[in-house]
């Protein structure tokens, strides 16, 4: 049965606090790459580490990436007396962004600003003090049902993309131990897009991937498939399922993947971003065209997945609404087998841990549809 967050199955497992990874892997170790990695064929589990990836996958292959870049999307502000951290999170076709209010924590050592505490989103036509003179209201929900995300007009239209640039920092979360660069947050594929925007909470499962491993990766025949997916504001505290965000899947990754699916290539997302995108380019059949604009998909074991094969992930809270799509994908079992090895084998988990790849049980494997299909 599928819950509100992960399969019902996991609904036991606990991850220590232990097992957070509270500062980037080449703060702890040699490298972006220098971090574990949990593959999964079917319930069949193998440990490695980043560097043997090449060793997991196969000539004619595609990884398909994310290239959006991640945004210093907090700002500090004031409402009246109470201080306050924006979160913007995604800019809509009107010019609105929908923002998330959070209170701020108690300040780290150093002068670090501290993670932030969750806050109630309004009222409504409440005016935000910005930094620099600039002025955020509040217009209404998201979603009607929801008090945490609110759609808001900086005055005059404003340059937000601008302001987060001078003003803004990455969003950082409570289990993290202190402040790191906008650098940190990015990974090797990300682009610079032409309006300035991006996501709001970096691609991560991109992020132990260094230029010499795709090289590596080139030469031994797997393939590089780039899509956009514009990360918006994790809810870090309720788990809820995500809400639209906007996408691009070009031609030339459509082409692509259906000549690789065609040829008996598998399709290998990095990240869930790259499974939503892709997932909503493709046809009931299994093709993909391009495709772009605002996907409100979300991936569940009955949906299933049309054209993903595997995915390579963070670890996931037991919670998280993700774990659903890691099912679609996956199967419950491998799912649990996996996690289960995951916590005794002492994983680190979130957006600077380790990284699981999501294989499909050649056993249990039957060949991809042809391309195209429509």
């Amino acid at each position: 049965m599928e819950g509100p967050g992960g399969p019902k199955g996991l609904e036991g497992l606990r991850v220590p606090d232990g097992l957070s990874a509270r500062v980037p892997a080449e703060q702890r170790g040699s490298g972006r790459d220098d971090v574990r990695l949990l593959v999964s064929r079917g319930t069949e589990v193998s440990h490695h580490v980043f560097g043997e990836l090449p060793g997991q996958l196969r000539a004619g292959d595609v990884l398909v990436v994310n290239t959006s870049r991640t945004l210093p999307a907090a700002v500090d502000a004031r409402l009246g007396a109470e201080r306050l951290v924006v979160h913007f999170s995604t800019r809509g076709d009107d010019g609105r962004w929908a923002v998330e209010l959070r209170t701020p924590g108690p300040p780290g050592r150093s002068g670090h600003k501290g993670a932030t505490l969750a806050r109630a989103g309004g009222p409504a036509g409440a005016v935000v003090r910005l930094p620099g003179g600039g002025h955020l209201v509040l217009q209404e929900p998201l979603d009607p049902a929801g008090t945490r995300l609110w759609w808001a007009r900086v005055d005059g239209g404003g340059d937000v993309p601008g302001l987060l640039g001078r003003h803004g920092r990455p969003i950082r979360y409570g289990y993290t131990e202190r402040d790191q660069p906008l650098s940190a947050y990015q990974t090797v594929f990300a682009l610079p897009s032409p309006d300035g925007t991006g996501s709001a909470e970096m691609p991560s499962a991109g992020r132990p991937f260094t230029a010499r491993l795709v090289a590596e990766l080139v030469s031994r025949g797997v393939q590089f498939a780039p899509i956009r997916l514009d990360t918006g504001v994790a809810s870090a505290e309720a788990h809820e399922p995500p809400y639209p965000e906007r996408f691009e899947v070009p031609a030339t990754t459509a082409r692509l993947v259906n000549a690789a699916v065609a040829g008996g290539g598998r399709i290998v997302a990095v990240g869930t971003t790259a499974v939503r995108a892709l997932e909503s380019a493709a046809g009931p059949r299994g093709g993909v065209r391009a495709a772009s604009g605002w996907t409100d998909l979300v991936i569940t074991p009955r949906r299933g997945v049309r054209v993903v094969d595997g995915l390579l992930t963070g670890l996931h809270e037991p919670e998280a609404s993700h774990l659903l799509m890691l099912e679609a994908i996956a199967g419950r079992e491998a799912l649990e087998a996996g996690y289960t090895e995951a916590v005794l084998h002492l994983y680190l988990w979130h957006e600077f841990g380790d990284v699981h790849l999501v294989l499909p049980d050649e056993n249990a494997h039957s060949p991809s549809c042809a391309s195209n299909l429509w």
